[in-house]
C-alpha cells in the first residue's frame, strides 16, 4: 500500500500548488482500492515583502512546513505545480513531487497508481513499493473508492 497526496480544492481533482495550497487530501492505494485517510486546511500565506509569508498570527512564516509535516510518510504528492524549493525538500524527505495539469482528476490518477502496483510501469512506483510493505489502513475521515480493475474501465 503507498500513501499518496494531492493538492485539491475538492477532493475529486488536482488543482493546486504545492506550497500555495488551502487544502491537502491522503489516499492510502492498494491494487484494486484506495481509501481517504486524511485532509488538511491551511492558512491562506500572503507575501511580506521579499523575505517571507505572512499567514499564522500575522508573522513571518515558512508556508511549506506545515504540508511537509502532512505529507511526511508519503511516497508522492501530485500537485498543478510545485517550487524548485518545495521539490528539493519532498526529495530530502523521500516523497516524490509529481507536476499534472490543473483540474486532473484524482480517480484517474488513482487507478493509474493501482495498476501500476500490480503491472509496473510506473518508475516511482517500483521504487517505493519495498518501502511501502502491507500498512493498515488509519482512516481520519472516511471515504473508500473501488478503483477500476484495468485501464480501460476508466472511460
Amino acid at each position: 500500500m503507498l500513501r499518496i497526496a494531492f493538492a485539491s480544492t475538492d477532493r475529486q481533482h488536482v488543482d493546486l500548488h504545492f506550497g500555495g495550497a488551502e487544502s491537502l487530501v491522503i489516499f492510502d492505494v492498494a491494487p484494486g482500492r484506495a481509501d481517504l485517510i486524511g485532509t488538511a486546511q491551511f492558512v491562506k500565506a500572503e507575501q511580506v515583502g521579499t523575505d517571507g509569508r505572512a499567514g499564522l498570527a500575522g508573522t513571518v512564516q515558512d508556508k511549506v512546513i506545515p504540508k511537509l509535516d502532512f505529507v511526511q510518510g508519503c511516497a508522492a504528492v501530485y500537485a498543478a505545480s510545485i517550487g524548485a524549493n518545495s521539490i528539493k525538500r519532498l526529495m530530502a524527505m523521500g516523497v516524490q513531487p509529481i507536476i499534472v495539469d490543473a483540474g486532473h482528476d484524482i480517480l484517474d490518477l488513482l487507478n493509474e497508481v493501482s495498476l501500476a502496483l500490480v503491472y509496473g510501469g510506473l518508475p516511482w512506483v517500483d521504487r517505493a513499493k519495498p518501502a511501502a510493505g502491507d500498512q493498515p489502513v488509519e482512516r481520519i475521515d472516511g471515504d473508500s473508492r473501488r478503483l477500476a480493475a484495468s485501464v480501460d474501465e476508466l472511460a
